[in-house]
């Protein structure tokens, strides 16, 4: 496959999975990854740091199915929603394990009351695998967040 043709089912990827958590479709939001996927938000200096533990942290779709069902069910944070903005991917490379990307995103926060701001920028690093189907399925993605400061309210994905 051509990295042309990676690139953009790559994008198309990335666009299905920013309006999955913009409109509240939460509960698609884990079928993007694969079964033994990796989900992490960190920080830029604990990534440079080298530092594994994140504000999130799960290491399988069954561990991001139990956060959203957390979110539904038990969890208590006052209601808001996203709208992310993501740059191009950067594909880094390919080799066994899949395909490398990195991409640039900024996500704003639009409480109930319709304040918006912007909650976080950074970038995605990304293993992509394809399971079988032709689409692209996120192995590992570390959401890296320029910021160290990180609102309370993280209880979305980003």
């Amino acid at each position: 496959m051509s990295d042309a043709v990676q690139l953009l089912d790559i994008m198309a990827v990335q666009a299905r999975y920013a309006r999955c958590i913009d409109t509240d479709q939460l509960e698609a939001w884990p079928g993007f990854f694969t079964e033994d996927c990796a989900y992490r938000i960190t920080t830029a200096e604990n990534h440079r740091l080298g530092f594994a533990a994140g504000i999130i942290w799960a290491d399988s779709r069954g561990m991001l199915e139990d956060r959203v069902a957390a979110l539904r069910e038990a969890n208590i944070y006052e209601r808001h929603s996203y709208r992310h903005v993501l740059g191009l991917p950067l594909l880094e490379g390919q080799g066994p394990e899949g395909v490398r990307s990195e991409t640039p995103f900024l996500v704003a926060r639009i409480m109930r009351d319709g304040a918006t701001d912007l909650f976080a920028t950074g970038r995605y690093l990304d293993l992509w695998r394809d399971d079988g189907t032709g689409t692209p399925k996120l192995a590992e993605r570390i959401v890296v967040c320029d910021s160290s400061r990180v609102d309370t309210l993280l209880a979305l994905p980003l």
